[in-house]
Parts: C-alpha cells; sequence; structure tokens
C-alpha cells in the first residue's frame, strides 16, 4: 500500500526537483551575465532570459519523463505536450535572437549622433528583415509542431513547404500582403525612407519611428501618430527631408514695400543668424524673389544641421525679421497707396449737386 503512493509521489518530486535544478541553474547563469555592464551581456538577459528559462524547464521535465510511474497512455500524451512546448519555446528563442541582433546593432551604430545617416539605413534592413524573419519563423514553428501529430504530418509539411507563401498573411487590412511584402523588400533595399527620416507625406510633417512587415509609423510633429502602409511608399511619391543627409536649408519669406532697404535687412539676416545657436555656419543669403503690384518678396536662406533644429531657425529668423521692420522700417511695412488726382477747374461733387437743385 504505502509503495503504491510512495513511487508516484517519488516520481512527482523528481519531476519537481529536475525542473527546480534547471531553473536554479538558469538563475545562477543569467544572475552573473546581469552583473556585467556589456551591450551583449545586457541584450542577452533582456530577450533571452524568459524563453531559455521556460525551455530548461522543459527539457529537464522530458528527461524525468521515464522515471515517472504513470500509464504509457499518460506517458505520452505528457511526452507530446512536452515536446509542443519545447519546440514552441525554441521558435520564441530564435525570435529572441534575432532581438539581441538588432540590439547589437543599435548600440553599436546609434541613430542620435549628429551625421547618422549610415546608422538610420542600417538599422531599416535590419528591422524590415526582422519583421519578416519573426513571421517566418512563427510559420516554421508551427509546421514543426503540426509535424509531431502522424495524422496530420502531412499537412505540417504541405505548410512548411509553402513558409515563404505563407508569411505574405501578414500585413495590413484591406491591402494585398503581397504588395506589402515586396514593398519591404523594396525599402530594405533601395531605402527610399529609413528610420528616423523626416518625411511630408499626406500632408503632414513627421518622423519615421518604426517600419514593421506591413506598415511604417510615423510621428507626427504634435505626438499625433499615422500609420501607413508600406506599399504606399512605392506606389505615391513623398517628400524625403533627409534622404541623402541629416542637413537641411531653410527659408523664411517676407512681404514688404517697395521702399524696403535691401541691404539693411541682409544686414541685420546676417547679424541674426551669427547670435542663432540653430544655425550650423555652412550657408546663407538674401533675395528678392518676387516682385507683385504692391509688393517685394523677400526670401532668407540659411542651414540647419538637422530638421527639427531648421523649424527652430525659421522661425527665430522670422519674428526677428519682422520686429526689425516694424522698429526701424515701418513704413516699409506692406499697405495700400491710392493716389487721388484733382483736376482743375472741374467742378467738385457738392457744387454739381447745388447746380442740379437750383436748376430744378
Amino acid at each position: 500500500m504505502l509503495d503504491e503512493i510512495w513511487k508516484p509521489l517519488a516520481s512527482v518530486m523528481a519531476l519537481v526537483a529536475a525542473v527546480a535544478g534547471a531553473l536554479l541553474l538558469h538563475g545562477l547563469v543569467y544572475q552573473l551575465a546581469s552583473r556585467t555592464s556589456g551591450a551583449i551581456e545586457a541584450a542577452i538577459v533582456r530577450h533571452s532570459r524568459r524563453p531559455l528559462q521556460l525551455l530548461l524547464a522543459l527539457i529537464g521535465a522530458l528527461l524525468f519523463l521515464p522515471v515517472l510511474q504513470v500509464t504509457s497512455e499518460a506517458q505520452e500524451v505528457m511526452r507530446r505536450g512536452l515536446a509542443l512546448g519545447i519546440i514552441g519555446t525554441v521558435g520564441w528563442a530564435v525570435t529572441a535572437l534575432l532581438g539581441i541582433i538588432d540590439d547589437l546593432i543599435a548600440a553599436r551604430f546609434p541613430m542620435n549622433a549628429r551625421d547618422n545617416l549610415s546608422a538610420r539605413a542600417l538599422q531599416t534592413r535590419i528591422r524590415v528583415f526582422k519583421s519578416i524573419g519573426i513571421a517566418a519563423i512563427a510559420v516554421i514553428t508551427v509546421s514543426a509542431m503540426l509535424m509531431t501529430f502522424p495524422s496530420i504530418r502531412q499537412l505540417g509539411v504541405s505548410l512548411l513547404a509553402s513558409a515563404g507563401l505563407a508569411t505574405l498573411v501578414v500585413g495590413m487590412a484591406g491591402r494585398s500582403a503581397l504588395a506589402n511584402l515586396i514593398a519591404g523588400l523594396q525599402i530594405a533595399l533601395t531605402q527610399p525612407i529609413r528610420l528616423d527620416d523626416v518625411l511630408v507625406i499626406e500632408g503632414e510633417w513627421g518622423r519615421v519611428e518604426e517600419i514593421t512587415n506591413g506598415f511604417v509609423v510615423v510621428r507626427i510633429w504634435d505626438s499625433r501618430t499615422l500609420v501607413v502602409p508600406l506599399s504606399y511608399f512605392v506606389e505615391r511619391p513623398i517628400e524625403n527631408w533627409t534622404r541623402t543627409g541629416s542637413d537641411i536649408l531653410a527659408t523664411v519669406s517676407v512681404h514688404a514695400d517697395y521702399t524696403i532697404p535691401i541691404e539693411a535687412v541682409r544686414r541685420r539676416l546676417k547679424e541674426i543668424l551669427a547670435e542663432s545657436l540653430h544655425w550650423d555656419r555652412r550657408a546663407w543669403s538674401l533675395q528678392v524673389t518676387d516682385a507683385t503690384e504692391r509688393t517685394v518678396e523677400l526670401r532668407a536662406l540659411m542651414s540647419a544641421g538637422d530638421s527639427s533644429t531648421a523649424w527652430e531657425l525659421r522661425c527665430e529668423v522670422r519674428e526677428k525679421l519682422v520686429e526689425f521692420l516694424q522698429r526701424f522700417y515701418p513704413e516699409s511695412l506692406p499697405h495700400a497707396r491710392a493716389t487721388i488726382q484733382v483736376v482743375a477747374g472741374a467742378p467738385s461733387q457738392r457744387e454739381g449737386q447745388s447746380s442740379t437743385a437750383a436748376e430744378k
């Protein structure tokens, strides 16, 4: 009687001890790894801790499964469940490996540098290929799990053989998954846009925040989010301010009267730029770009290191130029002119009305 109770209990205790030992070993290894300050160790701990923890626990349980005092049918069900868990966890671990590679490249090539064109190009490729890889890993993992069942093994083989086609299922609702995948590959290879690029799209100014295998997330200047399908960027024209570099030329237009002293405004613009912290000292100019029947248009051109700085510089120059005109040349601000010419000997309107009344 005691043997019938003790044997199953001992089996369960052995299984628990195996799982606890695996988790303890995992905890000790990651405790040592977390004490280091390297980027590689930090990325490994952040991404692989959970999947490896579960994988070691499942492997430990599978190794001690034969010593369990249970029926063969129950042991087969448990073995099948553990095998499915291990396959799924391996897929999770491989996905974590892609995350580790992404983090290492982001640490090696940060995008917060002033000239970050090469870093943005590399990280864009990595993010797109990572998204496609995750979809492919999911299809392969599901196929491998199906192949553990003899009755539906053929279905798993068919799904595995068509893994490239199955990855095309991911995409935006109402859009062709094939078009999005091809667009993603085009963006990764030809790079019409990159991460952290400044775009004008649908009349909105924003910065590329994320690129997935289905859409692009653009953060608008007022903190709104614009989600755009990938196929949009290969089918329609877009305005990319940072395609070849982060530096940019900014312009400010001011309308003034024809009496405006252009040379004085040009000297004032030079002083404003010399005092500004937003000007990168590369280029500047002031030109008359238009002349209408009432005003002339002065265009101030100046360079800035990036689009955000250019926006601040434009606002600063515009405000100070308007203040300069208001203070020193108020007569040169736009205004309407009218010339009244009185012809000698012609009766005025009042005199004409009086003579008409006298005749009546």
